[in-house]
């Protein structure tokens, strides 16, 4: 007898589990209805985050033995602890894993497993159905970054004596970019015309000010309320952190940062309790997505206009200016502070480009 092959939009999910009907499902094994309400096929959610959840409700399998348990327990218990824009891609990331190592024994895996995976996963291939490309060098390493944390905690709950692989991989590939925005281009920056007293325009020149200062990560600049600015400056809780770490960091006054935060106050057109806030008051991210609606297109649209209308010859992106703040900082230990970094090598690495 050979088991009937999984239906393509079904590969990678956890055994028993299909798509059907826009909805996830669980066939629960012969014997076993009255454990999941005298069903024989459970309804488990919509989304995959949703299922997931119902699904750690109904079913704990405390009985790790292979990778694609430990995956589903990952899955379970630390997946929904990260931001919501990091879960939708993690999920990716486990779909994908578990495809390819979900049968391996958990003790079973060595560096040259890891190295194979990689090899194949570094290759682009395009879906003819759909012209999505899938895999790539990139893709490959946020992999593998998400089974090296599932091993880490599996460490942590007593599964296992020690990581098979932590500190043994090595990728080579993609060097960390180097793109240095010049202070001239700054002042480039603050030449482009504003239509309007208010808005997009303003906002962004305001927003370039503050980061090059402070070197603020969009996803806490974009978050910033009035209530983060108080007498000795502007206080940041670090929304990746708030679960964990709760690392915060403040930015004292300096007539600069005073400068660049009465320019975003200016650019305000509408009364709110955001820094940055679209006309009807409400912050640009959807704190339901993760996402910052409609702040890439202002962003998109002040690059095309700055390489159109002043003597910029080359994009850059917020992380590049991220990356000033680092770059100018007088010392490296000064810019890992700035950028809040527990790791100096990080900031070193990516981050200081001059």
């Amino acid at each position: 007898y050979m088991a009937r092959k999984r239906n393509k939009e079904n590969s990678g999910l956890p055994l028993r589990w299909s798509l059907q009907h826009g909805a996830y499902y669980y066939s629960v094994p012969p014997g076993m209805e009255l454990n999941w309400g005298g069903n024989k096929k459970f309804r488990l959610g919509k989304s995959l985050p949703d299922a997931y959840r119902e699904w750690t409700d109904h079913f704990q399998n405390t009985d790790v033995k292979k990778i694609g348990d430990l995956l589903d327990r990952y899955v379970a218990q630390t997946i929904p602890k990260k931001a919501v824009s990091s879960q939708s891609m993690n999920l990716l990331f486990v779909r994908q894993l578990r495809k390819a190592l979900g049968e391996m024994p958990l003790l079973a895996i060595k560096p040259r497993h890891v190295y194979q995976y990689i090899e194949k996963r570094r290759i682009k291939t395009k879906d003819e159905e759909t012209g999505t490309i899938r895999g790539g060098l990139t893709v490959a390493q946020r992999e593998i970054e998400v089974l090296s944390h599932a091993f880490t905690k599996a460490v942590e709950w007593g599964l296992i004596d020690r990581h098979p692989f932590k500190g043994e991989i090595r990728i080579s590939g993609n060097r960390p970019r180097n793109r240095y925005v010049e202070d001239w281009e700054i002042d480039e920056c603050m030449k482009i015309t504003c239509q309007r007293k208010k808005g997009s325009v303003l906002a962004i020149k305001a927003y370039i000010k503050l980061k090059i200062i402070t070197g603020i990560d969009r996803s806490n600049l974009l978050r910033l309320t009035m209530s983060d600015i108080r007498e000795d400056g502007i206080h940041i809780q670090r929304h990746k952190t708030i679960n964990s770490s709760g690392k915060r960091t403040i930015y004292l006054w300096t007539p600069e940062l005073k400068s660049a935060l009465e320019m975003a106050k200016d650019a305000r057109s509408a009364l709110s309790p955001f820094l940055f806030c679209k006309s009807n008051g409400e912050g640009y991210y959807n704190e339901e997505t993760g996402r910052p609606d409609g702040w890439k297109g202002m962003w998109q649209r002040f690059m095309t206009r700055l390489l159109a209308e002043t003597n910029v010859t080359e994009r850059f992106t917020e992380h590049d200016l991220r990356a000033k703040a680092a770059s100018d900082a007088e010392t490296l230990d000064q810019a890992r502070a700035l950028l809040s970094h527990a790791d100096v090598h990080t900031t070193d690495r990516i981050y200081r480009r001059k």
